[in-house]
């Protein structure tokens, strides 16, 4: 974007509003290279220091505080942080000396996070003027002279109509899909979509979902700054509230899910990688993790109502059923089981026509009793 505007042939006028806005990190070097800068009031600019934007691992140190001296020049991590903010100061030095703005505070503004009001940066030179809306800043840049790629030119815009450029679908969709709160809920959509796939093979329609829903997620985690040891957290929380299905764990694998889960949403951003407050609101992980129980409950529950129902293929199927003698002698005979014949046989002494109940099974032969 900076490139952009300092090879346009059209004059660029950065303005830092509504009062309370702020053009912080790569807003300042905006600011910087715009040939016409403004701020309205209550706002303020600064804190230009680069921030890496990959991922932090697990057991990663944080991002070290800019100094001006570097610490150790062995230390890979040290040398290219201060690589990258030596790189920062050059280039807005740059910007600076070519906009005729103040390159000192722009410095301290990378080196040291170094942030400025309204009234204070035009102070220091950092911007040309202060207006309280749009219409006052068409009035006060009209007739200044600014030096474009196309060489110098006069401002006419006082009086000028203004036509407000909206995001496309696509940008407004990225915007919404890699909220934090949305990427958490289409990240827990996807793994619950997949699971119920595959618990019930052939509905089709939750994996389809769950799928496109995961696929959108990693691709939002991708671009915010993810912290893998609460991704970790999040992942195990659920895979602990799914093991209380098949374990005999009486509540406390589910239990220390539900904690692992809501202690892993919570750290699964890291702020300090981002130049703006990046959290999962704790409505949304209220609401989760409520869900996240309640699903795995009603798992819980179907699991041990499943584990009383009587066995419906097998020889063990068999098991309960009752039927009748049709003939018997001593202790074997043959039964009527289930619209079936069976051999038979009974430690009891039984008759035709009598009414029994199947014990076990061993091959094609019952072991029965007498029916009471």
């Amino acid at each position: 974007m900076v490139h952009t505007i300092l090879a346009s042939r059209v004059p660029v006028v950065m303005y830092v509003a509504p009062n309370g806005s702020r053009a912080a990190s790569a807003g300042t070097y905006l600011i910087y290279a715009s040939h016409v800068a403004a701020m309205a009031p209550g706002t303020h600019l600064g804190a230009a220091t680069p921030i890496s934007l990959s991922p932090g691992f697990p057991g990663s140190p944080p991002p070290s505080k800019p100094s001006k001296e570097p610490d150790n020049d062995s230390d890979p991590s040290t040398a290219s942080s201060h690589k990258s903010i030596n790189d920062a100061v050059a280039y807005i030095r740059t910007l600076a000396e070519l906009r005729g703005r103040n390159a000192d505070w722009g410095e301290k503004a990378v080196r040291d996070a170094a942030t400025l009001t309204a009234s204070a940066a035009l102070k220091e030179h950092v911007i040309d003027l202060i207006a309280n809306d749009v219409d006052e800043l068409l009035s006060s840049v009209d007739a200044r002279s600014v030096t474009t790629a196309a060489g110098e030119l006069r401002l006419t815009t006082k009086g000028r109509s203004v036509v407000a450029l909206e995001p496309d679908w696509k940008m407004q969709l990225m915007s919404a899909i890699t909220d934090p709160n949305v990427a958490l809920i289409l990240l827990m959509i996807g793994i619950y979509g997949i699971l119920f796939e595959f618990w019930s093979p052939g509905v089709i329609a939750p994996g389809v979902v769950g799928g496109i829903c995961l696929i959108v997620a990693l691709a939002a985690l991708a671009v915010l700054p993810v912290n893998y040891a609460g991704l970790a957290l999040l992942l195990f929380g659920i895979i602990l509230m799914m093991a209380e299905a098949f374990i005999p764990g009486f509540g406390v694998a589910g239990l220390g899910g539900i904690v692992a889960f809501v202690i892993g949403a919570l750290f699964l951003f890291d702020p300090a990688q981002s130049d703006i407050p990046i959290a999962v609101s704790w409505q949304v992980l209220a609401g989760l993790t409520a869900l996240s129980a309640t699903f795995f409950a009603g798992v819980l529950g179907f699991a041990v109502r499943a584990r009383r129902c009587p066995a419906r293929t097998g020889a063990e199927q068999m098991i309960g059923s009752t039927g009748e003698v049709v003939s018997w002698a001593d202790n074997v005979g043959r039964v009527h089981v289930n619209g079936e014949l069976w051999e038979a046989r009974s430690s009891q002494k039984l008759s035709e026509g009598q009414k029994v109940r199947v014990v076990s099974r061993t091959g094609l032969t019952l072991a029965v009793e007498a029916s009471s």
